[in-house]
């Protein structure tokens, strides 16, 4: 959609904070159409009595993903269409997906946040800021090493690395340091893509620049010579990194296709991360409308899982109701059929695949809260194909709708918005799966047992090392942030459906100390992914009006 389309329809961004009680002087304008909402706004309004926070997540999805971003808008559109005041919290899009195979990560058909093109390039500069935020602490933990200062880290247990909002797998290993004795010492790095970032991480779940600080001077760097941990806060820099998010803090406001507010804030990955939008934005959302709509990364054993044991308990926010997406297409690749085939009608291989639906309905029940499946309906899907699913779950007496937001905009939400509302009239409280007293190795593996199926762990020689320094230096209470494939309910992508009996191989934890997780590593995590043969990127054009095409 071009810049000329959309003026055609987007309201001035005033307008759509006016519509939820903000003033001009509660938020810093950046255009017409987006603007940041100033930190003193947030507890202004501390004192409103708090809406509904909703949460989408999805079944295992298929590669080019289920719609959790359109659901989501579609989801809040709806509840406006019908009455009540909501707004969607979303994260912010990467560069490299932009370029590389995804594309954009606005929503779709007629149901996207807008401007389209300044939010997927740059927006408000945020995940720049994060960037920077991050290799500032790469080149002064380097200058402490070449100058030989207290405390002496040992260059071989460096844990923090660079990063890059681009996909480049060349950068995934290298050598850094060459070139003689005036460019410090030689020594193996790497980057990965700015989104897993344990600076995105911390941004995402600070509330205040003073929480932002502390959890980054709590960051791990590595250790030193006799093996002590050396933090962020050795090295003296935790205000200035600080101040390089002093606005990338603040939550972004822009507008939906049928202009209902939306908040698009921070972008942490989901499997390294935590996989949501930021903290803030949600409890400003709350304190502004009836209902907030939030989505989950991936699918729920990934995204709301960590949703729940990690962001909901940090900022104290309590899901209501959990809109679980499921489509054809991904039950039907769980039914055995190839993803080049899902456009076919094939209603046995859909219930095929049901069991993975099942799995991810008796999880969401295991953290106290109710499910309400959404159907999100394709062109290609078929009448046949979709009474399958709603006979399953009529039979299984679990809620659900059929959305087509995509292709009616939020009218084709509105039957799913009513039910949403029905769920979140409760004073339920969630539950989280697991307490934080509990060991590390129970954690972990409760996690696999009760989300993913597992029948048991393995810890490898290396996770059995980690375990030990993360327990000599007090980390152990931390909640598990689980790093493993999206594709499937175990550890090994080739699984799909609802695998049983078998086994997850933890090789390795990491300690995100400053974020306040510990991430735990299965199978092979990608973290800076690579282009495509054909990437994105060869099919953007600008022309000399300065509209560009192709993003999307």
């Amino acid at each position: 959609m071009s810049k000329l389309q959309e003026s055609q329809f987007l309201k001035p961004i005033s307008e759509i904070a006016e519509s939820i009680g903000l003033e001009p002087s509660d938020i810093e304008f950046y255009g017409d159409y987006k603007a940041k909402i100033k930190l003193n706004t947030v507890e202004k309004f501390k004192t409103n009595k708090e809406g509904s926070l909703v949460l989408v997540s999805a079944i295992t999805p298929t590669p080019a993903g289920e719609g959790k971003t359109t659901t989501s808008i579609g989801l809040s559109i709806g509840l406006n269409r019908i009455g009540k005041k909501s707004i969607v919290t979303l994260r912010e899009p990467s560069l490299g997906p932009l370029f590389g195979m995804k594309g954009g990560a606005t929503g779709g058909g007629k149901t996207q946040v807008h401007p389209i093109e300044e939010i997927n390039l740059h927006f408000t500069g945020d995940i720049h800021a994060v960037t920077s935020a991050h290799n500032l602490i790469a080149a002064v933990l380097d200058n402490h090493i070449f100058r030989r200062k207290e405390p002496l880290i040992d260059p071989r247990k460096i844990s923090w690395n660079r990063v890059i909002d681009m996909n480049d797998r060349s950068l995934r290993d290298i050598v850094i340091g060459l070139g003689g004795s005036k460019n410090g010492y030689p020594r193996e790095d790497k980057f990965s893509i700015t989104a897993s970032s344990e600076i995105m991480a911390i941004l995402g779940l600070s509330t205040s620049y003073q929480d932002m600080c502390r959890r980054i001077s709590n960051i791990l760097l590595g250790f030193t010579f006799d093996n002590n941990p050396v933090f962020l806060r050795d090295l003296n820099i935790c205000q200035a990194v600080n101040s390089l998010l002093k606005h990338a803090i603040k939550p972004n406001l822009v507008q939906t296709t049928e202009n209902t507010p939306a908040f698009v804030h921070g972008g942490p990955f989901a499997n390294i991360a935590q996989g949501t939008c930021s903290v803030l934005s949600m409890q400003l959302a709350l304190k502004l409308s009836d209902f907030v709509v939030t989505e989950a990364g991936f699918g729920f054993d990934l995204g709301a899982e960590k949703f729940f044991d990690i962001v909901a308990r940090s900022g104290n926010l309590n899901p209501k109701v959990v809109v679980l997406v499921a489509t054809v297409r991904a039950l039907k690749m769980h039914g055995g059929k190839k993803v080049k085939e899902l456009t076919t009608s094939d209603p046995d291989a859909v219930e095929r695949g049901l069991p993975n639906l099942e799995k991810h309905i008796e999880n969401i029940y295991k953290f106290n809260v109710k499910p309400l499946i959404a159907i999100n309906k394709f062109p290609s899907d078929s009448d046949e194909e979709i009474k399958t699913i709603k006979n399953f779950l009529s039979e299984k007496k679990i809620e659900f709708a059929v959305i087509d937001s995509a292709g009616r905009g939020g009218e084709g939400a509105e039957d799913l918005a009513r039910k949403v509302v029905e769920l979140t009239e409760h004073k339920n409280k969630y539950r989280p799966l697991y307490d934080l007293d509990s060991t590390l190795e129970q954690k972990i593996e409760t996690v696999c047992r009760e989300i993913y199926g597992s029948k048991a762990v393995d810890f490898t020689k290396d996770a059995k090392k980690d375990i030990k320094t993360i327990t000599r230096i007090g980390l152990e209470k931390l909640p598990v942030c689980i790093a493993k494939t999206q594709k499937s309910l175990s550890d090994n992508p080739e699984l799909l459906g609802r695998p049983k009996d078998f086994l997850v191989t933890v090789r390795k934890i990491e300690i995100s100390s400053g974020a306040g997780f510990l991430v735990p590593i299965t199978g092979d995590i990608l973290l800076m992914p690579g282009l495509p043969k054909t990437p994105a990127a060869e099919g953007v054009a600008m022309d000399k009006d300065g509209v560009i095409k192709g993003l999307f």
